[in-house]
């Protein structure tokens, strides 16, 4: 929920000072720039929580961690070519690739209760879902929206 809060946060704020400072707002880059924002925060959990991360992965993925942080570097570098109006659609396409690839990690820890903050079997179990799966397929449209469309 917390990545969401900030897209939409960054999103209202960029779009505000764009148009006062601007007199008009810069609606495709503030909708880029509050989706590199998050991506940028999201990123982070990579880095922070990389054991508990690890363990939204199946058993049968190797290279847990290294995925993880390869993961994280990605949603830094494809947060970043959002801001650059040349990369965004190769961008975009990539980043929605890996929000459906993440997906199945999200759907197996919430089935298996992972906390990936804490590493441990208390997370908030299959109730997750129904926040997370609306969550990602919003992540997806305003890629599609805000990256992609011409």
């Amino acid at each position: 929920m917390k990545p969401l809060i900030l897209l939409l946060a960054v999103f209202v704020l960029a779009f505000v000072v764009s148009l006062l400072s601007a007199g008009d707002g810069h609606l495709m880059f503030d909708g880029n720039l509050s989706m590199c924002i998050m991506l940028l925060f999201t990123a982070l959990g990579h880095f922070k929580f990389t054991s508990g991360m690890a363990m939204m992965l199946p058993g049968f993925i190797p290279f847990k961690t290294q995925l993880v942080y390869l993961t994280g570097i990605a949603e830094i570098v494809l947060g970043l070519a959002l801001l650059f109006p040349p990369f965004r659609p190769v961008a975009g396409i990539v980043l929605i690739v890996l929000f459906i690839g993440m997906l199945p990690a999200n759907i197996y820890a919430a089935i298996k209760h992972i906390n990936y903050e804490t590493a441990a079997y208390d997370g908030k179990g299959i109730d997750y879902l129904w926040i997370r799966i609306p969550m990602q397929a919003l992540f997806i449209l305003w890629i599609l929206y805000f990256a992609i469309k011409k």
